[in-house]
């Protein structure tokens, strides 16, 4: 694959991550950029073919470089790459011209074959979120799914949400239930039922979540 790609993250670990993924599998990669206003210019500058562009940043939030990058290049495929599985989010995205919605737990693999069909000409969703497609297209209420919009971890117990900003900071199951107090069976448990709920796949994928949406520490740090 010689087609050039634009990365368009704030998060540096993700970013730096991404690239080296594509890089290995002959990705020719021009530039990876940590905000809408540097994605804007470095599209201009390296004219790629296809820009991974994060759902969720601080400033310009990736719908707003979505709609700006569109106006400016009408041909360029730009494709969501985020943790938010929000119906809204996918419907908006979509309807601003993206030809694609992957979450960021997709196996380095499948992303490759994403890029592929839609450099080919093909939209591609996420498995997961074909039946909020599929729902939005028959006109089904999205009411709950705005309410989890405003805040995607309202299903997460006080222990959960506490677990949860402790991923956030990088700690392990065993620091967690040392701090916690409890066993690691029991962080296990509690990751479970976080992962679950968040409709995540990796304890990763949910700690970049919380920091996306701002979650801080003071849940663990009030006991």
């Amino acid at each position: 694959m010689n087609e050039k790609v634009l990365l368009i993250d704030d998060h540096t670990l993700f970013r730096a991550g991404l690239e080296d993924l594509l890089t290995r599998r002959g990705i020719r990669v021009v530039a990876a950029v940590g905000s809408g206003e540097e994605g804007l210019a470095a599209a201009t500058t390296f004219m790629p073919d296809i820009v991974l562009l994060d759902m969720r940043m601080p400033q310009m939030d990736g719908l707003n470089v979505l709609r700006q990058l569109r106006k400016n290049h009408p041909n360029l495929r730009v494709v969501m790459l985020t943790t938010s599985s929000n119906e809204n989010d996918l419907v908006e995205a979509l309807r601003s011209g993206a030809r694609g919605y992957l979450l960021k737990d997709i196996e380095p693999d499948e992303l490759v074959v994403a890029l592929r069909e839609i450099l080919a000409g093909k939209t591609v969703v996420a498995p997961e979120l074909a039946p909020v497609l599929a729902r939005v297209v028959q006109g089904g209420d999205s009411r709950a799914q705005e309410d989890k919009i405003a805040n995607p971890f309202s299903e997460l117990t006080p222990r959960e949400y506490e677990i949860l900003t402790l991923l956030a900071e990088g700690q392990s199951n065993k620091v967690i239930a040392r701090n916690l107090g409890i066993s690691d069976g029991t962080v296990k448990l509690h990751v479970k039922a976080i992962l679950r709920k968040l409709n995540v796949s990796s304890r990763i994928t949910a700690a970049v979540m919380a920091v996306e949406h701002g979650i801080r520490v003071e849940a663990a740090n009030a006991q």
